[in-house]
């Protein structure tokens, strides 16, 4: 198990880089500008799981192998970076379709589930969260301890936990505003482009940038 000095300082330093809003953030108010609350938070849920999904692959040693290869990371970058602008696209396109911008009164069980599908696929192509959970992880495990591995699952829950109450903050926040707009359906399409345009800003942002960024 992690020591209870490690765990806490792995937590303060989690809890400063996901305060600053950054990818998953930008992803998430996108979408509850473009298909409002539960969309978003459903969003923050997958979003959290495709997560933990590099968590776990940096602790069975795949992250590694991302972080030094350049080939490796650029591929996961741009299948993420253009999955990232489809959705955008698509939010865009949608933003004048009254079911689509009513979405989140409207949407049922299966539209949710594609959600956090979708969540999960945008979190788990995310190369820069496993080259940082590659490089960070590591440094807090107690080696004298054992158990590495289980070690680095434990602390991508605290982080993953942290990022699920923050995220889900935010998207809450932006679908608060979402609801002003609602009152007008000429304003609630034109949040809904604009989270559509922000998902595609999002998706150029992560395709044009290095891997040493």
């Amino acid at each position: 198990m992690v020591s209870p000095d490690r765990l806490l300082a792995f937590a303060a330093l989690s809890l400063l880089l996901i305060v600053v809003p950054g990818p998953s953030v930008l992803f998430v108010v996108g979408r509850a500008l473009a298909r409002g609350r539960r969309a978003a938070l459903t969003t923050v849920a997958g979003n959290t799981l495709g997560a933990y999904v590099l968590v776990a692959a940096v602790a069975l040693g795949v992250g590694a192998v991302v972080e030094r290869s350049a080939v490796v990371f650029t591929v996961l970058k741009l299948a993420g970076a253009a999955y990232l602008v489809h959705l955008g696209v698509r939010a865009w396109r949608e933003r004048r379709c009254p079911q689509a911008v009513f979405a989140d009164d409207a949407q049922g069980g299966e539209g949710l589930r594609r959600t956090f599908w979708e969540g999960v696929a945008v979190g788990v192509t995310n190369p820069k969260t496993l080259v940082f959970f590659a490089a960070v992880l590591p440094q807090f495990v107690d080696r004298e301890r054992g158990g590495a591995a289980v070690q680095m699952l434990l602390l991508g829950l605290v982080f993953n936990a942290i990022a699920l109450a923050c995220d889900s903050l935010w998207g809450l926040l932006a679908a608060g505003a979402r609801d002003w707009f609602a009152r007008s359906p000429r304003r609630l399409s034109a949040v809904g482009g604009a989270g559509g345009l922000a998902m595609i800003g999002l998706g150029v942002t992560v395709a044009t940038t290095g891997h040493g960024d």
